[in-house]
């Protein structure tokens, strides 16, 4: 079995040693001996079998195997450091790791806002973000297996939060024959190839699909076979604007003034109170979704 020839703090002693430019100076700010710091330094370069200082007068400098030592011991004892205030985060209680799922239709870019004011407040949370369609969700709620889901419908028995509703448009390429039309009938659309985001399980009332469905489980794919002239789809509206204005994809002006819309539901699934760590990101998904900073209820 391996057996370690130094400790942390020998580490750390030769680091204020070097740090405060000599033993001397060293023991004052780490309120210790000077002969302990010698010692602990003496028996460091003893059993690695490298000579890390060399003292000149007063003042200990750096032989060049100590750069190479010193640079590599920061990061042992910043990782001890970080050990040591995880351990201290997690006995408050704060969770470890967050789960969130979030339904493949639904647009997200506030949900990004959120997170990207947590990470720089997480105190070591690990985010896991994960992809369903909506089947997956249900099955995500039933099983308590994450603790935010973004879902299109809301659930009964769990705590449910209405979010945004979002405008679903029609949108093609911008080479594809329907961009080239004024006005788009229904009749036209039954004609042509849809890509529907969906599992193939759901059936969304109100949104009659056309004759020749593509069922895609991801937005990404999704847009990249519109960018390829593949078919047309309804898309969130934040989703397509920029690359409507880009003019990579064209909305389709619909004649009878067709409007799909969608709810966005955030879902609670534990059945015991959010943590701190969840709890602090919940605030900042109802600042970023616009809701009043409140208690979820």
């Amino acid at each position: 079995m391996y057996r370690p020839k130094s400790t942390v703090e020998q580490w750390r002693i030769f680091q204020a040693v070097v740090d405060h430019g000599g033993y001397a100076q060293a023991a004052k700010i780490l309120n210790k001996s000077q002969s302990s710091l010698n010692h602990a330094v003496a028996k460091l370069q003893q059993g690695l079998e490298v000579s890390l200082l060399e003292v000149k007068g007063r003042k200990a400098f750096l032989t060049p195997e100590g750069e190479v030592f010193l640079r590599r011991s920061r990061k042992l004892t910043q990782g001890i450091e970080e050990l040591e205030l995880l351990a201290d985060v997690l006995a408050s209680g704060w969770e470890p790791v967050l789960r969130i799922v979030v339904e493949a239709s639904l647009p997200r870019q506030p949900l990004y806002q959120a997170l990207a004011d947590f990470s720089a407040r997480s105190r070591g949370c690990r985010i896991h973000l994960a992809e369903a369609q909506p089947s997956g969700c249900a099955a995500v709620i039933k099983q308590q297996a994450a603790d935010l889901v973004f879902a299109s419908k809301a659930f009964s028995g769990v705590t449910s939060l209405p979010l945004i509703t979002t405008a679903y448009l029609p949108v093609c390429s911008s080479t594809h024959r329907l961009a080239t039309l004024a006005e788009v009938s229904s009749h036209d659309l039954e004609q042509e190839l849809e890509l529907i985001l969906a599992d193939g399980n759901e059936s969304e009332e109100g949104w009659e699909g056309t004759e020749q469905p593509w069922v895609i489980n991801h937005l990404h794919d999704t847009l990249s076979l519109l960018r390829r002239g593949v078919g047309f789809a309804w898309l969130p509206q934040d989703v397509v604007a920029p690359l409507i204005q880009a003019n990579i994809l064209t909305r389709l002006t619909m004649t009878n003034q067709v409007q799909r819309k969608r709810f966005t539901h955030l879902i609670l699934p534990q059945s015991t109170p959010p943590g701190p760590a969840a709890s602090l990101l919940l605030t900042l998904i109802r600042h970023h979704y616009g809701l009043p900073d409140k208690n979820t209820t």
